[in-house]
């Protein structure tokens, strides 16, 4: 079980690198305001992008880990 997860580790790891720009899932309103924002404005949407997937990935972790030890503490 530890290995498999691992190695789903690792796949999304590469997945995450091969996807360098999702072009802001294609809604063109959100492309024309973040192109329009200037410099600064762009660094801002990346940074608030990356803090608001720190809860998610957090709430996402924390339940793979409560299946991880049900399932081990079960056997």
């Amino acid at each position: 079980m530890k290995k498999l997860a691992i190695i789903a580790t690792i796949c999304i790891a590469i997945l995450a690198m091969a996807a360098p720009h999702a072009a802001g899932q294609g809604c063109a309103m959100c492309y024309q305001n973040a192109a329009a924002s200037g410099a600064k404005g762009q660094e801002a949407l990346r940074h608030g992008i990356m803090i608001l997937l720190i809860p998610a990935l957090a709430l996402f972790g924390g339940i793979v880990a409560a299946i991880y030890r049900r399932d081990n503490f079960s056997q």
